[in-house]
């Protein structure tokens, strides 16, 4: 597996490198943004590590670069514990977000899980498509078309959408869905679903305001209306 880190202290980079090239990671350094686009664009990462602040370009702009073009796992470094930050990284589609100073055992730890997740995810899937109203779910390519016209979603987007859809009408609570998403115990964030779905919604409805697909059922949760094509 190959792993891109993105931190402008070299003692950070060094000390990463070396605890995952002893678990077997390939381990590609960047100590700016710029470079770190570059390697991606250069090389097959499967997962990266990005710190928010770095010269040049900062990781909330590297991720949204890599979202562009792939779902791989992205877990932010970084020094600012403030809730705003953690809200815009995942709504960016970060995977996870892990706070200095951190124990790099607990970084591979976390770095393993991305990986697991990621690859028995996408693997996973059967070779269908979805289609409600005027949108169609591919499971195959991971992706969404709304009028025949490619909608961009990132990885946690598309699972909450491909979960809904496959189970439309059904309502979910907000801790199922967390949970079925994020595949990690719920302790009550309601920002981090909230900030997903206002993105689906900007990305699959005509009048996210007024919202035709992706409804909130006040007091429980969300489900997706069965909508005729």
């Amino acid at each position: 597996m190959n792993i891109l880190i993105a931190e402008d202290e070299q003692d950070i980079r060094e000390l990463l490198e070396l605890h995952l090239s002893k678990e077997g990671y390939t381990v590609f350094e960047a100590e700016d943004g710029i470079q770190a686009l570059k390697i991606f664009n250069e090389q097959d990462i499967d997962l990266a590590l990005l710190d928010v602040m770095m010269p040049g370009m900062d990781g909330f702009k590297v991720i949204k670069k890599i979202r562009q073009t792939s779902e791989i796992p992205v877990i932010f470094l970084t020094a600012r514990v403030e809730d705003t930050d953690k809200i815009l990284g995942l709504g960016l589609g970060a995977d996870d977000y892990i706070v200095k100073p951190f124990s790099p055992i607990e970084v591979i730890a976390r770095i393993a899980a991305q990986l697991r997740r990621y690859y028995k995810y996408t693997s996973g899937h059967l070779n269908d498509q979805l289609t409600i109203g005027d949108l169609k779910l591919d499971k195959e390519s991971f992706t969404l078309y709304k009028f025949e016209q490619l909608v961009e979603l990132n990885p946690k987007e598309y699972k909450i959408l491909e979960l809904l859809m496959d189970n439309a009408g059904k309502v979910y609570t907000k801790k199922q869905l967390y949970e079925a998403v994020w595949e990690e115990p719920y302790y009550g964030d309601d920002n981090t679903i909230m900030v997903h779905i206002s993105h689906l919604r900007d990305k699959i409805e005509d009048n996210p305001k007024t919202p035709k697909y992706l409804k909130t059922v006040r007091g429980i949760g969300y489900k997706f209306e069965k909508v005729q094509s």
